[in-house]
């Protein structure tokens, strides 16, 4: 696999051509591959605060290798979600990648997720904890996770 590179942008930033690829990308993977018909489009990413990061091939920018978007939350704490890693692009260290980029942005606030059962593992690796029960989101296991302010 080519160098990957890390993009970042508040919602204004972003052109159409990378708006298109991102949301593309959390369709193929939340809805269309994970079958979960819901709303991916929550309102929520033209939030002021939001910002979008995104992996892409050095190499060729527009081809989108991973996502997540950080949310400000009431009391300032920053919420990590809609992780997506495109399926050719899995098990290359993609989400890691992003995770870095995101906690670097955050810096020392705490920070939420909730994450897919099965990928708890690789939150932990940044720091968090399960913070209660597994609970399902359209269908899918999920834990709610924390990252305690240091």
């Amino acid at each position: 696999m080519t160098a990957i590179t890390v993009r970042a942008s508040d919602f204004p930033g972003l052109d159409a051509a990378d708006l298109y690829a991102l949301l593309r990308l959390r369709v193929d993977v939340f809805v269309v591959e994970q079958k979960c018909p819901y709303p991916e489009l929550d309102g929520r990413d033209t939030e002021p605060g939001t910002l979008h990061l995104w992996a892409c091939r050095e190499d060729d920018p527009s081809a989108v290798l991973g996502y997540l978007r950080v949310l400000e939350e009431d009391g300032g704490a920053a919420r990590i979600g809609r992780v997506a890693t495109a399926e050719q692009a899995r098990g290359r260290g993609v989400a890691g990648r992003l995770m870095e980029a995101a906690l670097e942005r955050i810096g020392p606030r705490e920070a939420l997720l909730d994450a897919q059962a099965y990928a708890a593992g690789l939150y932990t690796r940044y720091g968090f904890a399960q913070e209660g029960p597994e609970f399902l989101e359209d269908g899918i296991p999920h834990v709610p996770m924390r990252r305690s302010a240091p």
